[in-house]
């Protein structure tokens, strides 16, 4: 075997990539940090790169996590995840992936909701944090607290220290906010209150465990408590830009600056055909052809130069006829010299459609 294949199945069978959910959650704190040095050689750069279709699967799993900005959840969707007997375990191996992903500097395409991130930082929320999380929420609230005192003291809102709104499983159940919070009606001088419980509990208590399970893997991977927790310590804007990379548009310029060239010239005719014909692909092709060609889908904050090492483009001695070709390990491509424009375009056209750049860079 060779030691790349070696390197793959390495890969391909060691636990934490495997996402073996019901196995990994099992260790203690210690085994964890025992293996972390392991963890560590199998994201070393160069495998990193081989770990293209897992990076997709980490976001998968990250969108189970409370407040978090990814597509298909919403923050009531965690309340009822206890369906699933793991579902706990579930988010302290999200927790996990995304220490994992920060420690090797894998940018992954996640931002994190401001109320959310706060909870994981121990801060409390306020009305005013809730405005994007749960914004009928928020109006709801100011409604109350803006409204004449008169009116609220009518009994004119029929409200009680209660939320009488949390589905769960196909019902809908009644928890009461405080003690005898049923008998206890909204008025002018406890509306106060009734808001800043009603959204403690909404947005903090009925997720707590999901956050904290969340807060303990995170925290297994990182060696930092809870208390002491990264989050503290960060800005949301810091912590989205290194967990969601550039969000700009990729530059064609910035590609080329920091592209080198095997059997080929810089002033040779593929080259200049090959950098017209990125110039003129879509947003979404430039990406499928980043991602063939190096398993990269979301770029540092500082462009291809934030990247561990500078891409390469390789003459290769096959006939016109075939495909280019990825070695996405080392960020090296290569493509035969084609005789012309039209054909170059062609076969760079294959290469970046869905189902060939999800194939890892082979054909």
């Amino acid at each position: 075997m060779t030691e790349d294949a070696g390197s793959e199945r390495q890969l391909e069978e060691h636990p934490v990539l495997a996402f073996g959910v019901g196995a990994v959650p099992s260790w203690s704190v210690f085994e964890w940090r025992k293996r972390r040095t392991r963890v560590g050689e199998a994201l070393a750069p160069r495998c990193c790169r081989r770990w293209g279709r897992r990076r997709e699967r980490i976001a998968e799993m990250i969108s189970f996590l409370p407040h978090s900005k990814i597509k298909l959840h919403k923050y009531r969707d965690s309340q009822a995840s206890k369906v699933d007997p793991m579902h706990l375990e579930y988010f302290s191996f999200a927790g996990r992936m995304i220490a994992l992903a920060l420690m090797h500097k894998i940018q992954i395409g996640v931002v994190f909701d401001r109320v959310f991130f706060l909870q994981l930082a121990g801060e409390e929320i306020s009305l005013e944090d809730i405005r994007d999380a749960d914004p009928i929420l928020y109006n709801s609230c100011k409604q109350i607290l803006d409204m004449d005192p008169e009116t609220v003291d009518q009994d004119t809102l029929s409200l009680t220290f209660v939320c009488d709104d949390v589905e769960e499983l196909g019902s809908n159940n009644v928890v009461e906010l405080c003690p005898n919070g049923k008998d206890t009606v909204v008025n002018s001088k406890n509306r106060k209150e009734y808001v800043n419980l009603l959204v403690q509990y909404r947005l903090v208590t009925s997720i707590a465990q999901q956050t904290a399970h969340f807060s303990k893997g995170f925290a297994d991977i990182t060696t930092l408590s809870t208390k002491t927790s990264l989050f503290r310590s960060l800005d949301l804007e810091d912590l989205d830009q290194m967990l969601d990379g550039s969000g700009s548009a990729i530059s064609v310029e910035d590609w080329k600056a920091h592209t080198d060239y095997n059997g080929y010239g810089e002033s040779d005719p593929q080259i200049s055909w090959f950098w017209e014909i990125v110039g003129s692909t879509s947003a979404k092709q430039k990406k499928m052809l980043l991602f063939f060609w190096t398993s990269i889908k979301y770029l540092p904050l500082d462009g291809f130069g934030g990247l561990d090492s500078r891409l390469s483009i390789y003459r290769s001695s096959k006939s016109c006829d075939h495909l280019p070709s990825a070695q996405t390990c080392f960020y090296i491509m290569r493509f035969p010299p084609y005789c012309s424009r039209d054909v170059m375009q062609d076969r760079l056209r294959v290469i970046t459609q869905d189902h060939v750049g999800c194939s890892f860079g082979t054909w």
